[in-house]
């Protein structure tokens, strides 16, 4: 019996030591699925001088940092110091470690939605042209993902990392996923001999601020409607495209082409705290077609990054959605 009962005791003693050691590996696994999980969140944040390196530094009459007239607050101030975005949408899927890892080009866009002018505010002012006369109004950041109401004044900013040529297709977007006809909105042939040249520091304004009307003004054309899709390609040669004084319309077919040739995964990142945040006197000097002024690495960068892989040397494709609600 005494042998029996100390086999038992044994058995029971290797059981308990077998489950322990399984909790004690397991804790140990978990905590490191963890932390894992925590430092790729924090390390898919990016930093804005992961753009902005690729302007020109400041001149010697460009001062670097902020006069002592200048709110320690201002938009300005801010965009003077290291900021951090943060990952909004991917739409690559998960890879593994030891896949190459392709080169990446990036795409800055800012949507602005403009405000009426409050009495006595400063500030820098966009005369929109309306019957009558111009209005002051003031052009604050939003999110990609802001919804517009109708009768919204709305403008875009865009900046590439690298030279191209810029390209901006407009679609309807139906609720049903359809889109509507393709129009062609930049260039136009009345800017400057037709030069839809991007590089880093050089901003474009859609409209553009000579633009009449230089704004978009959300509308709903149709009960189905949702919103706009403007695809923005940037090319590294002149596309063959008819130019106009007014949008045309472009093959549907050609576009589909396009977006299969181009259009990859992306990651979208959004520049923290920058929503709200009003429209500065360098992005309007560097948007003006006398091209007066560059932003440089000490200027703001833009309110939504584009990570895109390059799969193809010929051009980049995004497609940007604006939402609009009655």
């Amino acid at each position: 019996m005494t042998s029996r009962y100390s086999k038992k005791r044994r058995r029971c003693a290797r059981i308990l030591f077998t489950v322990l050691v399984f909790l004690i590996i397991a804790e140990v696994v978990f905590s490191h699925i963890s932390f894992g999980v925590t430092a790729q969140d924090n390390s898919r944040k990016i930093v804005s001088d992961d753009f902005t390196k690729n302007r020109k530094k400041p001149s010697g009459d460009i001062p670097a940092k902020s006069s002592a007239a200048e709110p320690a607050n201002s938009p300005t101030t801010k965009s003077r110091v290291r900021r951090t975005y943060k990952p909004t949408f991917s739409s690559s899927k998960s890879t593994s470690r030891k896949s190459p890892t392709p080169a990446v080009v990036q795409l800055g866009i800012t949507i602005w939605k403009l405000r009426p002018v409050q009495q006595n505010e400063p500030g820098t002012r966009l005369l929109v042209r309306e019957k009558g006369g111009s209005t002051g109004w003031v052009a604050e950041r939003v999110e990609a993902d802001a919804t517009f109401r109708e009768g919204d004044h709305v403008r875009l900013s865009i900046e590439s990392a690298r030279a191209g040529y810029l390209y901006v297709v407009d679609r309807d977007l139906l609720k049903d996923g359809n889109t509507g006809d393709a129009m062609l909105i930049y260039p136009w042939t009345n800017i400057a001999d037709s030069d839809n040249r991007v590089w880093p520091g050089k901003l474009i304004d859609i409209p553009a601020q000579e633009d009449d009307p230089n704004v978009f003004t959300a509308r709903l054309t149709s009960p189905n409607q949702i919103g706009e899709l403007l695809t923005i390609i940037i090319s590294t040669t002149p596309l063959t495209l008819p130019l106009s004084d007014k949008p045309i319309q472009i093959s549907g077919r050609g576009l589909a082409t396009w977006e299969k040739q181009w259009g990859v995964q992306i990651e979208r990142f959004e520049l923290e705290g920058g929503a709200g945040e009003a429209w500065t006197k360098e992005e309007q000097l560097a948007a003006t077609s006398k091209g007066a002024r560059q932003l440089t690495r000490e200027d703001p960068a833009p309110q939504t990054l584009y990570r895109i892989p390059v799969t193809n040397k010929k051009a980049i494709l995004v497609n940007v959605r604006l939402h609009y609600a009655k």
